[in-house]
């Protein structure tokens, strides 16, 4: 009777710890889909769309005008992007300095024509509509 009581707690367990990490899995995914989607706009140019399609946290924190001299200035001396290939993805619920919220931190090793070796940090919240949207970026 022990032994049936065990089994079937450790295959709750499992079941249970399965679906969370599927559900860390989807968010991640819905979470890089929305990412991708807004670095196509940095990597055109379009910096006023992409404060557009950004978060209301990213809109809070830093006017139209301001992200797109900044962005302009960060990104305008990189050139061109070349390549962009996912380093890590990983579901949290808190960040320094965020409110507690669903994030996923996405770090992208990027090559420009003018910069070989750069990580891109992005992060997409869950917002209260459903959708995945950059609440943080930065490039290193």
């Amino acid at each position: 009777m022990i032994f049936k009581k065990s089994l079937v707690s450790l295959f709750l367990f499992l079941t249970l710890f399965g679906a969370n990490v599927n559900a860390d899995q989807s968010h991640e995914q819905s979470a890089q889909q929305a990412a991708e989607s807004w670095l196509a706009f940095t990597d055109t140019g379009k910096y006023a769309e992409s404060w557009n399609q950004a978060g209301e946290i990213f809109r809070s924190a830093i006017t139209k005008d301001q992200w797109v001299k900044t962005i302009h200035a960060v990104r305008g001396p990189l050139g061109k992007l070349l390549s962009r290939r996912l380093r890590s993805a990983e579901y949290k619920t808190t960040l320094p300095g965020a409110p507690d919220g669903q994030y996923v931190v996405i770090q992208y090793e990027t090559v420009f024509e003018k910069k070989q070796v750069a990580i891109e940090t992005i992060t997409p919240m869950l917002e209260n509509d459903g959708k995945w949207r950059v609440s943080g970026y930065y490039i290193k």
